[in-house]
């Protein structure tokens, strides 16, 4: 949401920005300030329906105003709070995920004049960065849920299809990680391949010398080790299908294999894979 908001805020020109995500079934909270000079709008929460953003919420469309105070097309329930911060022209841009506002982005002059097109088009492109966010966040987290499950499923009954789950869900967060942005997202989903990898069937005692492969290399195995083509690898990963090639011809020398098929269990005996 900073980022965004950041960028909202060097692609309009306006001075002041601040947004927030969803908390509860039609409620936006704003979370995030910036070149405000009170906390007049921290913490203050939207109801879909009401003021600007509330509008933009209800129509899950872009809003302006020219002059907030005297907007006969919004209700005034958060005046004051506006007034405090001396904000007057303000646009509010909906986040909008599979059909469902997940937030608002708001810009603002402390002036009353129209807001252009150029600068509405801006604001609406802030807003599709936090979408993508919360897509790969989605993402993630369906995708945590399913590896914990069947690394979960493999302990309790290593059978070959608990085992091709968790591949596959290794194979899918270690593709996801690298666009995640939230570091603490990423941390909790590299701590779970972590989780699978070690969980593998072969015995710590038979395992090979620990092998130091590149996070690229062990992202272009874990691909490989669920069947997929270098081409299919790249898509995946949003590399080139020569940088895949490369990335496996250099795990295949580390680990002394000839062969995709060999890199891979050369892999899984070393504990890199599950």
């Amino acid at each position: 949401m900073r980022a965004a908001l950041l960028r909202l805020r060097r692609g309009t020109g306006l001075p002041v920005a601040f947004g927030g995500l969803l908390d509860g079934p039609r409620q936006v909270r704003i979370g995030e300030l910036i070149g405000t000079g009170t906390r007049a709008l921290q913490g203050l929460a939207i109801s879909s329906g009401n003021g600007l953003g509330g509008k933009a919420v209800a129509l899950s469309r872009p809003c302006a105003v020219t002059d907030y105070h005297v907007s006969r097309h919004i209700s005034h329930e958060y005046d004051a709070a506006v007034a405090a911060e001396g904000l007057r022209s303000v646009l509010a841009v909906p986040v909008v995920v599979r059909r469902r506002v997940r937030g608002v982005l708001y810009g603002a002059l402390r002036a009353a004049q129209p807001l252009g097109d150029r600068t509405l088009s801006a604001a609406v492109a802030a807003a599709r960065d936090v979408e993508q966010a919360l897509v790969v966040r989605d993402e993630v987290r369906s995708l945590l849920a399913a590896a914990r499950e069947a690394g979960a499923a493999a302990e309790a009954g290593p059978g070959a299809g608990a085992w091709e789950q968790v591949r596959e869900a290794h194979g899918a967060l270690r593709a996801l990680a690298p666009r995640v942005a939230d570091a603490a997202l990423r941390a909790e989903l590299l701590a779970v391949c972590g989780r699978l990898e070690s969980a593998a069937t072969v015995p710590a005692q038979a395992r090979d010398r620990p092998v130091a492969l590149a996070p690229r290399e062990v992202d272009v195995l874990s691909c490989v080790a669920t069947g997929v083509t270098n081409a299919a690898a790249a898509e995946r990963l949003g590399l080139r299908p020569e940088t895949v090639k490369g990335y496996l011809r250099s795990a295949m020398r580390k680990l002394g294999a000839h062969t995709r098929l060999e890199a891979v269990v050369a892999a899984r005996r070393a504990g890199l894979l599950p």
